[in-house]
């Protein structure tokens, strides 16, 4: 059953082992997430130029780019600090706990694993990253907006759908609030990241909120 809240939300799945990889994206996806994949770091790394996810699932012990080296270098990246990172390893000492949550991950699992459990984190994780959003947005210290082009125009409908993506409604309660399909709503939320030159939906609610639409 997909789960209401997983409409358009993007993860990036890093793993060199391949069945690992099918599993948890056939499971993820199933679940309703996009689901975008890398064998190790440096191709994550790759990846992230093209777009950023909302959450990042990583191995630690991969050739090229290990896990460690790869969420060092995204939180030193003001486009990829922010987002969160569940740590995915077989390495279970503690001391492998203590630097993986070092380093900048968020949470760590140790493998193997119940995929219902990596569904509630990432859960989780995406509930908190926002709350943090929107404490940001709302804070009167904030120091940096969400930049986008200028003189944007947003049809009537596109700025009621931008503002129940704010409030943390899912495309699918959206469309039937403003009865009409989700197929609908799913197109406007495309149309405004393409016209806004935002990542996602996460962006897109940051930047309604700082814009006062609701």
């Amino acid at each position: 059953m997909k789960d209401n809240n997983s409409e358009n939300i993007q993860l990036l799945l890093i793993d060199d082992d391949p069945n690992l990889i099918m599993l948890v994206k056939d499971y993820l996806e199933f679940r309703g997430y996009e689901v975008v994949t890398a064998d190790n770091g440096r191709k994550a790394l790759e990846a992230l130029e093209q777009k950023i996810p909302d959450l990042i699932i990583c191995d630690i012990m991969m050739p090229e780019m290990d896990g460690y080296s790869f969420v060092e270098k995204i939180r030193q990246d003001y486009r990829t600090e922010w987002v969160p990172v569940i740590f995915l390893s077989a390495k279970s000492q503690s001391k492998d706990r203590i630097k993986g949550l070092n380093v900048g991950g968020d949470v760590y699992m140790i493998k193997p694993f119940e995929p219902e459990e990596l569904v509630a984190q990432v859960e989780s994780s995406l509930k908190q990253t926002n709350r943090l959003l929107q404490h940001s947005s709302k804070s009167p210290d904030l120091d940096k907006q969400i930049i986008v082009p200028r003189n944007i125009e947003l049809t009537p409908t596109e700025i009621k759908v931008v503002s129940l993506v704010a409030q943390g409604l899912a495309n699918r309660e959206i469309a039937k609030k403003l009865k009409v399909s989700q197929r609908t709503i799913e197109s406007h939320v495309s149309n405004m990241l393409n016209k806004t030159n935002l990542h996602n939906r996460t962006e897109l609610a940051r930047w309604a909120m700082e814009s006062n639409m609701f």
